[in-house]
C-alpha cells in the first residue's frame, strides 16, 4: 500500500511555501547590481608595503571572486562599464602560539609554530568617464592563521593568500551591495 504523506512531498510543499512566501516580502534572489552596469575590470593593483607580490596575489583573488560571484562579467579596462581601483596598506605578521624547544644547554627557548596574518586594502569603484565614484574609497580587511612548515617562505605565501581571500570577498560584497 503506497503511503499518500512522504518526507519528500513534504519537504517540496515547504520550499514552495517558502518561496512564496518570500516573494511578497520584498526579498531578491540573485544580483543586487544597478542593471546598467553589467561588467567590471580591475586594474593593476598598487603595493604600498614591503610584502612580496602582494599586489599581484591581490588582483588575481579580486578577479577569482567577481567571477565566482557572478554578479559582474569581469572584462578588460577598455570595454568595462567600472573599473575597480586598489592599493595594499597594510600586511602584518604576527606570532600566535608558540612552542618549547630544549636545546644542547639545557635551557628552554620559544618558538612560534602558529603565526596570524593581517591584510589591509583601500579600494574606489569609477565609471570611465565620471568624477564621482560608484563606490567610494572603501577599506577591506582579512585575516588568516597559518602555521609555521619546513619553509616558512611558503607557509607566509599561502597564510596572505588566505588573508587576501577574506578581504576580496569583503571587496566583492561591498561593490555588488553598495546600493
Amino acid at each position: 500500500m503506497r503511503r499518500f504523506f512522504s518526507y519528500r512531498r513534504m519537504g517540496t510543499a515547504a520550499a514552495v511555501l517558502g518561496w512564496i512566501l518570500t516573494a511578497g516580502c520584498g526579498y531578491q534572489v540573485g544580483s543586487l547590481m544597478h542593471p546598467q552596469i553589467q561588467s567590471i575590470a580591475v586594474a593593476p593593483v598598487v603595493n604600498e608595503t614591503l610584502a612580496y607580490n602582494a599586489a599581484a596575489q591581490v588582483r588575481g583573488i579580486l578577479c577569482e571572486q567577481f567571477v565566482t560571484d557572478g554578479s559582474l562579467k569581469l572584462v578588460s579596462e577598455s570595454t568595462a562599464d567600472c573599473v575597480l581601483y586598489a592599493r595594499v596598506m597594510g600586511v602584518t605578521f604576527a606570532e600566535s602560539s608558540w612552542s618549547t624547544y630544549s636545546s644542547e644547554q639545557d635551557d628552554d627557548r620559544y618558538i612560534p609554530n602558529e603565526w596570524q596574518v593581517g591584510v589591509t586594502i583601500e579600494y574606489t569603484v569609477i565609471i570611465p568617464g565620471r568624477l564621482e565614484p560608484l563606490v567610494p574609497t572603501s577599506t577591506a580587511s582579512g585575516t588568516a592563521i597559518f602555521m609555521s612548515g619546513p619553509d616558512m617562505e611558503t607557509s607566509r605565501t599561502n597564510g596572505l593568500r588566505q588573508a587576501i581571500l577574506a578581504a576580496g570577498k569583503s571587496i566583492v560584497a561591498g561593490v555588488t551591495e553598495a546600493w
